[in-house]
C-alpha cells in the first residue's frame, strides 16, 4: 500500500481551501490566510486590511480582548498576524494536541469579532502610534515612500498602515463593512504544517469555517448586500521611471532605486532570485562588496524582490553619507551594467546556488515557514510545488539566463527616491538614464 502524501489539498463546500503537510514533529503550525491587503483599498479606505487585523483579536461573542490573548498564551505557542499587499494571515504555532483548540480560536477571531466602538477607537490609536512609528524610522518610511512614488495612483502603492488621516476618519462601519465586503470563503486558505492528520484538520476547518459561517455575524441583517461592493483588482500600468528627494534633518541619506520585474508567478522567478542574490542578497554580494567592504560607503546595503500577482520590482536600498550618494549611485548603476552584459562565473553562479539551497532547505526545519510556504503556493500557483521542484529549478537556471534577466530589467531608467539632507539639485540624477 502507498503511503499517504504528506501535502494534500481539499477544498470545502463553501469555497474555503484547505491544506496540510504533514511532518515529524512535536509542534503544529496553523495559518489563516485572507486574499486581501492594501492592494484591495482605495483613497478613502487605505489601511482598512490593517485595521480589520488588528480588530480581531479585541473580542468576540464567546471571548474578550483578554481572554483571546491569555488562551494563546496557555497554549504556549507563537501566535501572530500581518497585513500586507495581497493577503492578511492569522497564524499560530503550538503543541499538537492544542490543534482543535488553536483552530476554534482562529474560526471564532476570524468569523465573529465584534467592532467594538469601543475597541476601534482604542485600537486605533495604537495603529496612529504604529504609523508614528515608522515615520521615526527612515529605512522602513523610505520604502513606504518609494513604492507610492514607484506605483502612482495604483493601490499596489498603499502603504499598508494607511495614511493617519485616513486611519483617524474611519468608523467601526468602515472598519466592520469591509471585512464582511472581503472576508468571503473562496479567499480563505487555511493551512497546517506539523504534526497534522489531513481528514482531522479538514473536519476542524469545516466545523469552523464552514456550517458555521452562516451562523456567524456574516449572515445579520446588518451586512446586507454589503459583499456585492468589492471591486476586481485592475493590474498596473508600466510605471514610468521618476526621481524624488524628501529633505529630512537626518544624518544619513536613505537611497532606493529600483525597476519593474517579473511577477510572483513568473517563469523567469529562479533567475530573478538568483539574480537578486548576486546582486545585493548577502555578504559576498557585488553590491556589499563594492559599497561597504571595499568603498565604506554605507553600512547597510542590499537589494530586494517585491512580487506580486501580476507585477513586481526589484530595488537597492542605502543608506550613505550625503557627500557620498552620487558616488554610490554611480557604483550600483555600474554593477547593475555590467551584470546585464557579462554572464557570472561558473563559480559564482555555483555559489549563488548554494546559497538559495542553503536558505531553503535551513528554513524548512521550522514550521511556520514551512505553513508560508505552502500557503503562498496555493495562492500564487493554485498547487504545492514540492521542494524537489524548487530546488530543480534553481539548477537549471543558467549565466546566460540572468544576463539576458538583467540586461532587460535595467535597461530602462531607474526610478529613485532619497530621503535626508540634501536638495534634489545635488543629485546628479542623470547617472541613472545611462543604462
Amino acid at each position: 500500500m502507498n503511503s499517504p502524501s504528506p501535502v494534500e489539498l481539499s477544498t470545502l463546500a463553501n469555497g474555503v481551501r484547505v491544506v496540510t503537510e504533514t511532518t515529524p514533529s512535536r509542534v503544529v503550525s496553523v495559518g489563516v490566510w485572507v486574499e486581501v491587503g492594501a492592494r484591495d483599498e482605495h483613497d478613502l479606505t487605505n489601511g482598512c486590511s490593517h485595521f480589520v487585523e488588528h480588530m480581531l483579536f479585541k473580542g468576540t461573542a464567546r471571548r474578550d480582548a483578554h481572554q483571546i490573548a491569555r488562551e494563546l498564551d496557555v497554549m504556549g505557542g507563537a501566535a501572530n498576524a500581518f497585513t500586507a499587499t495581497e493577503a492578511t494571515c492569522y497564524h499560530a504555532t503550538v503543541l499538537a494536541d492544542r490543534l482543535p483548540q488553536l483552530v476554534d480560536l482562529l474560526g471564532d477571531i476570524t468569523l465573529n469579532s465584534r467592532f467594538a466602538p469601543e475597541e476601534v477607537e482604542s485600537e486605533r490609536e495604537v495603529i496612529l502610534q504604529e504609523i508614528a512609528m515608522v515615520e521615526d524610522t527612515p529605512d522602513d518610511l523610505v520604502h513606504d515612500l518609494f513604492n507610492r512614488q514607484f506605483w502612482g495612483r495604483h493601490p499596489l502603492g498603499n502603504p499598508v498602515l494607511g495614511p493617519p488621516e485616513v486611519i483617524g476618519a474611519l468608523t467601526p462601519t468602515h472598519v466592520r463593512d469591509f471585512h464582511h465586503r472581503h472576508y468571503t470563503p473562496a479567499r480563505f486558505v487555511i493551512v497546517a504544517a506539523g504534526q497534522v492528520e489531513h481528514r482531522r484538520f479538514r473536519e476542524l476547518c469545516e466545523q469552523n469555517w464552514g456550517d458555521q459561517w452562516e451562523l456567524s455575524r456574516f449572515s445579520s441583517a446588518a451586512y446586507t448586500g454589503a459583499r456585492a461592493t468589492v471591486s476586481p483588482r485592475r493590474p498596473p500600468v508600466p510605471p514610468a521611471p521618476s526621481r524624488q528627494v524628501f529633505p529630512r534633518d537626518l544624518e544619513q541619506v536613505h537611497l532606493v532605486l529600483g525597476a519593474g520585474a517579473p511577477p510572483e508567478n513568473s517563469p523567469q522567478r529562479y533567475a530573478l532570485h538568483l539574480l537578486n542574490t548576486v546582486l545585493g542578497g548577502n555578504m559576498s554580494s557585488r553590491l556589499f562588496q563594492e559599497i561597504r567592504e571595499k568603498r565604506g560607503l554605507a553600512y547597510s546595503v542590499y537589494s530586494y524582490v517585491s512580487a506580486h500577482s501580476d507585477s513586481g520590482n526589484m530595488g537597492v536600498y542605502l543608506g550613505v553619507d550625503p557627500q557620498s550618494v552620487n558616488e554610490a549611485m554611480a557604483v550600483v548603476v555600474h554593477e547593475l551594467q555590467d551584470l546585464g552584459r557579462q554572464q557570472l562565473t561558473a563559480e559564482a553562479l555555483t555559489e549563488a546556488r548554494d546559497y538559495a539551497r542553503a536558505v531553503i532547505m535551513l528554513a524548512e526545519e521550522n514550521m511556520e515557514f514551512r505553513m508560508s510556504r505552502l500557503a503562498r503556493n496555493i495562492i500564487t500557483h493554485g498547487r504545492p510545488l514540492p521542494l524537489e521542484e524548487i530546488l530543480g529549478a534553481l539548477e537549471k537556471v543558467t549565466a546566460e539566463e540572468i544576463r539576458q534577466l538583467a540586461g532587460r530589467l535595467f535597461a530602462q531608467p531607474l526610478s529613485a527616491l532619497a530621503m535626508g539632507p540634501l536638495e534634489d539639485e545635488s543629485l546628479d540624477w542623470g547617472v541613472l538614464d545611462q543604462q
